[in-house]
């Protein structure tokens, strides 16, 4: 602090205390920290000291009934003991001081004759002239809006001026006790066509995508509210990113917490809560570049990572492991000097990071003419509609001159980006030694078909002569299961080992469908038609013989027109395996979200009851309303599957957050909490606590029904780091148009 300045202050008035509930504060008034507030003329905000063994000066909401505070002015620089003060100088300096009359704080704005503070319905704290005008921004000295912490309100700016310099960002608070800045914020990086970035430190967690005229190509559900407007702004003096609401009723904030995450928050007058209604980072493909430079992230698939039309991975060795960090390369480099590139259509993506982007804003730009500039650029790589907010396929033209970089796909939403590449990965015909080409690959798949045609034919003679190894007159239960229990009246044909090596050719890497928890599964085929599928008991696998044998009768028993049928098992030297249809219309898990199904009493002990099927319907249930699949990798916590990821949102009271975010604001909270506790109550870990299934019928259909609080679940021990995705394949808003039902195949 300047001498000068602390002259000014020592040689200010004697100040007198404002009128309680009044919203303006001037030179011969202080604020001081014995329960003196300033409220907004609607009421809606409110000014003064918070905090516990720290005092600080911060904005909340008044007719919230939880304290929530949006903006704090001495976050860095907080006062001991409860005799501060918050005062405005005579020539517009806002000041706060301790009990020693020591500045902690001050503001800085240009100089005025007659200042006062005013606290706006708005939320904003703002210093200007008395008489003028305190709805026109041009005549506020300095305004809180300017310098937000953690918190941006309706109005507020999230961005640069460009003219000014000044920089507004948002940082989350340490704890939920200190706004002390952390090391996670939220800004507008100008370089290139502009976005939005959320870091930790120096590092970038995650991007909006570009702003597209409807919304930021990274938010699909942006377009889903009603109850909200967005804009993004890019001139020559401001880029900045703001949102109003319609309705005054309707409150809501945008913020980022203490994990690092951005968070919309919408207040739920009848509960009491703020209840998350967005929220990013939600997945893996929402980290930045998690596929590499032109990759693309797919998290409905397994692996998530895949190359762009054209690429291959840079290292194959460490994709194989699902590193994808070093990203994809060409197949075939470019040949703009012939002029011979082409483009590919990608839609429904997340558009690359656009920090090395260029970009052309202007209406009047079709996107025929955006293709023809990026093909006449040698360095463009790639180009997008930059607004497709008007009718057709958009205007405007953003192009890419670097690799791509953070790319992903959307089930709904996303916009299409156009990917060059050479004419070798677009199957052109368009010189006459790539048609020599065609006509040489033409004659050798020729003669390939016809050698293998005829050693098909020998295999096949072969396969037929060899079908006849099963054991048809020794069933499995006659051999090890007829020991006076119920197991005796199955009759399960046994398979000879030679029969299933030879069915699944020697049990080859082309054979093979997937892995699940117990071990590999590998098509063969047996006869001339019969298709198998050949479940192979890992040596390393926690199943012993006796759960072998249990899951054996268990499946045998439950034959079902709608349940893949077991055709019998292979129990040979130091081999165990099921053999069962095979089910050409993909891997079940494919088409469900997993192998998590299966209850805890089952997989361990092979002990099954009518709670397990209670288990599987609760993982269903959280399934359906989270949108998630049990076995994936959360965010915010890596570590847990669906049900421990669960369980601890309801153990913390943020269970709203699991709620799948495409659904918008457009249903009951409490009905999807009351299915989320349903979901829990019966995946508890122990049978004997979960409810019957006409239980959880009931529980589900009424309302009035008081439900107990839910145990901990089964499996929600910490996954090892192969865990992560072995199926094949913070916080607020999701809908899902698409609903297929399909049949699960216990692990």
């Amino acid at each position: 602090m300047t001498s000068r300045f602390f002259l000014v202050y020592l040689l200010s008035s004697t100040l007198i205390s404002p009128t309680t509930g009044a919203d303006i504060l001037s030179p011969d008034q202080s604020l001081t920290d014995d329960g003196q507030t300033l409220i907004s003329t609607g009421g809606t905000f409110e000014l003064g000291f918070f905090g516990s063994d720290k005092r600080y000066v911060g904005i909340w909401y008044s007719k919230v009934s939880v304290r929530t505070v949006v903006w704090v002015a001495n976050r860095r620089q907080p006062i001991t003991g409860t005799s501060g003060s918050l005062s405005i100088k005579t020539n517009g300096t806002l000041v706060i001081t301790d009990e020693n009359a020591t500045v902690v704080w001050y503001s800085s704005s240009r100089a005025l004759a007659n200042p006062v503070a005013q606290l706006l319905d708005n939320g904003n704290f703002v210093v200007r002239e008395s008489g003028s005008n305190s709805n026109d921004p041009n005549s506020f000295a300095w305004q809180s809006f300017d310098f937000p912490t953690d918190t941006l309100l309706p109005g507020m700016k999230l961005g640069w001026n460009l003219t000014s310099g000044l920089n507004r960002n948002l940082t989350a608070w340490t704890s939920d006790s200190d706004p002390a800045p952390s090391e996670y914020t939220m800004a507008v990086d100008v370089r290139g066509y502009p976005e939005i970035f959320l870091c930790s430190r120096s590092t970038r967690t995650w991007r909006t995508g570009p702003w597209n005229g409807l919304g930021f190509s990274g938010i699909p559900e942006m377009k889903t509210y009603d109850k909200l407007s967005f804009d993004f702004v890019v001139n020559r003096d401001e880029v900045f990113y703001s949102f109003y609401v319609h309705d005054a009723s309707f409150i809501t904030r945008l913020i980022v917490n203490q994990s690092g995450i951005t968070q919309r928050l919408v207040w739920i007058e009848q509960s009491k809560i703020w209840n998350a209604f967005w929220f990013a980072p939600k997945d893996q493909c929402d980290k930045v570049s998690q596929c590499g430079p032109n990759g693309v992230c797919d998290p409905n698939e397994s692996p998530i990572c895949d190359c762009l039309n054209g690429f291959r991975p840079k290292n194959p060795s460490n994709w194989a492991l699902r590193d994808a960090s070093d990203g994809c390369r060409r197949k075939t480099e470019l040949d703009c000097r012939n002029g011979t590139d082409g483009f590919v259509m990608v839609s429904g993506v997340k558009l690359p990071d656009t920090s090395s982007s260029v970009a052309n804003m202007s209406l009047s730009l079709s996107l025929e003419q955006c293709k023809t500039m990026c093909l006449t650029n040698c360095s463009c790589t790639a180009y997008a509609a930059a607004n497709i907010s008007a009718s057709g396929t958009g205007s405007g033209c953003i192009m890419w001159t670097t690799e791509l970089t953070d790319l992903r796909v959307y089930t709904n939403g996303g916009q299409d980006l156009y990917l060059r590449l050479a004419a070798a990965d677009l199957g052109s015909e368009s010189n006459p030694s790539h048609q020599r080409h065609i006509v040489v690959i033409v004659v050798v798949l020729a003669v390939m078909i016809t050698l293998l045609a005829s050693t098909a034919f020998c295999i096949r003679r072969r396969k037929k002569r060899r079908s006849t190894g099963m054991s048809a007159n020794i069933s499995f239960s006659e051999r090890y299961i007829n020991e006076g229990r119920e197991g005796k009246d199955i009759d399960l044909p046994l398979f000879d080992l030679g029969t299933i090596i030879d069915a699944t050719n020697n049990f080859s890497v082309d054979s093979k469908l997937g892995e699940g928890g117990f071990g590999p599964v590998y098509k063969g085929n047996l006869g001339e038609e019969q298709e198998i599928a050949v479940k192979r008991l890992s040596k390393t696998s926690v199943q012993g013989l006796d759960e072998f044998k249990n899951e054996v009768m268990l499946i045998a028993k439950l034959q079902h027109r709608n349940l893949v049928r077991l055709l019998g098992c292979c129990i040979q030297d130091e081999e165990r395996m099921l053999i069962y249809e095979y089910m050409p219309n993909r891997s079940l898990d494919a088409i469900l979200f997993g192998y998590g199904y299966m209850s805890p009493e089952y997989a361990m002990d092979g002990i099954f009851s009518v709670k397990s099927d209670v288990f599987s319907f609760g993982v269903l249930v959280l399934e359906i309303v989270s949108g998630k699949r049990n076995r994936g990798v959360y965010h915010s916590a890596p570590q847990l599957n669906l049900l421990g990821y669960a369980w601890s949102l309801w153990k913390e009271g943020r269970a709203s957050e699991l709620v799948d975010e495409s659904m918008g604001y457009s249903f009951p909270m409490a009905e999807a909490l009351r299915c989320l506790k349903v979901g829990l109550l019966c995946v508890q870990d122990r049978p004997e606590h979960r409810p019957t299934m006409s239980s959880a019928v009931l529980m589900l259909g009424s309302d009035g029904a008081l439900l107990p609080q839910p145990r901990q679940p089964g499996f929600v021990s910490t996954k090892g780091p192969l865990e992560s995705d072995s199926s094949a394949s913070k916080q607020d808003s999701v809908s899902v148009n698409d609903i297929s039902i399909t049949m699960v195949e216990g692990r």
